[in-house]
């Protein structure tokens, strides 16, 4: 495998959270038999039960405690994951947001370049960071202007500069720019899991049958969190095949209006439910269409998404029934 031929140490930050839950397994079953996954938790009592999967706390505010565990662990290649992910409505404020995301990234990026030079680190990034720049019509590609409208847009746009910027001076580091992705596990917070919560709630009788929702005319570039998780995996396998310090799209190249997601959702219940919008849950700052390119992907990493995205909806609307 390409940059993997001799034993390696993934270090994962966030990895409890969202994401992070799905690819810590996955690079447990990529990775080469000699391999180690390192999962970080901000605080203890977690812990995976996986082969080869090691759990150890870390803050990534702390830029002691981020050097000493890059220095004693020596990763080889590092998914930087950790942030405050809530884009709308976020409990935290403005400084633990720029905390966690910028100074979490700097924290890392740092780090390695004292401690572990040759670690290759992934920034996960956001395609929150394109913001305002997206146009309406067409997939906006990797040269899409950075014009974030959102406090973490623009917190996610300064590490992935600050990153791109380290890498022209020599750190190891490729950025992925995810669009939106939702599945099982994905906080209520989000317009997918919110849908289906409410949907669950009202067939249980434990909610009123009137659903309360935002704006339903945008369209956005929806993905499967697994397929997101295969194109981070593919990143590992191949980063040293990759251009130092390039950025990567991680999109569908489609688009769903939330009406569609929200329609496709209802049609798998059949219990009547009268839609309400509720002006606390719009958002001004929205674009109408958000749509992401994901040829170049294609071309580095040979991923395209593979999970239709209905069958997504299924699964997130089956997971709140159980829960």
């Amino acid at each position: 495998m390409p940059g993997l031929s001799h034993s390696c140490r993934v270090l994962v930050t966030g990895s409890f959270g969202f994401v992070g839950r799905y690819l810590v397994p996955a690079l447990a079953t990529a990775l080469p038999a000699d391999a180690e996954v390192i999962a970080t938790v901000n605080g203890s009592g977690k812990t995976y039960d996986i082969p080869r999967v090691r759990t150890i706390v870390l803050d990534v505010t702390s830029p002691a405690q981020v050097r000493g565990i890059i220095a004693e662990n020596h990763p080889t290649h590092l998914f930087h994951l950790a942030a405050v992910s809530t884009v709308h409505g976020a409990k935290q404020s403005t400084r633990e947001i720029w905390d966690v995301n910028f100074g979490g990234a700097l924290n890392v990026a740092l780090a390695i370049q004292e401690t572990a030079p040759e670690c290759r680190l992934i920034q996960c990034s956001s395609a929150l960071v394109y913001g305002s720049s997206l146009a309406t019509e067409g997939p906006a590609d990797e040269h899409a202007p950075l014009c974030p409208d959102t406090v973490y847009g623009a917190s996610k746009a300064a590490a992935d500069l600050m990153v791109g910027q380290m890498a022209r001076a020599g750190l190891r580091a490729v950025r992925l720019r995810p669009f939106n992705h939702t599945g099982p596990g994905q906080a209520e917070s989000f317009v997918v899991p919110s849908f289906a919560a409410q949907i669950a709630r009202i067939e249980r009788g434990q909610q009123e049958p009137v659903m309360h929702v935002g704006g339903l005319d945008n369209r956005r570039d929806f993905l499967d969190v697994r397929d997101v998780v295969d194109a981070y995996v593919k990143t590992v396998l191949r980063f040293d095949t990759l251009p130092n310090g390039c950025v990567i799209n991680i999109a569908s190249g489609r688009t769903w209006t939330i009406r569609n997601v929200l329609e496709t959702m209802l049609a798998r219940s059949q219990t009547r439910i009268k839609i309400v919008q509720d002006e606390q849950r719009m958002r001004i700052s929205e674009k109408s269409t958000m749509i992401g390119s994901w040829q170049v992907a294609h071309k580095l990493l040979g991923w395209s998404p593979q999970i239709d995205f209905s069958s997504t909806l299924a699964a997130v609307l089956d997971h709140w029934r159980r829960a």
